[in-house]
């Protein structure tokens, strides 16, 4: 029997503005910036800090994107005061297109 260990799926070094907003509460929207993503998972930085365990929506505006995430982890970076939050997409996540504004 093989165990697997690390990452199931590779990620990709990836840089984009996106939007943090936290699911059941007041519509407050914090910018980050991804580091790496993959179709189940992102690592973003952020300057606020976000709960393990909490539900959030992903959502990227340039690329039409609005996912259910959920935070996995948030540490801080040390002497920069910014915190790395590791997200866990929704597996049934898909592009959500939004119609276009004329």
């Amino acid at each position: 029997m093989r165990l697997l260990t690390g990452r199931v799926e590779r990620r990709i070094a990836k840089t984009q503005v996106v939007e943090l907003v936290p699911v059941g509460e007041s519509p407050i929207k914090v910018e980050a910036i991804t580091e790496n993503a993959s179709p189940r998972g992102a690592r973003v930085i952020t300057n606020s800090v976000c709960a393990p365990g909490k539900p959030m929506r992903l959502n990227a505006p340039n690329e039409r994107l609005n996912l259910p995430a959920r935070v996995v982890y948030c540490h801080p970076l040390v002497g920069e005061g910014k915190f790395a939050v590791g997200l866990q997409l929704d597996r049934g996540a898909e592009k959500r297109q939004k119609p276009r504004e004329r």
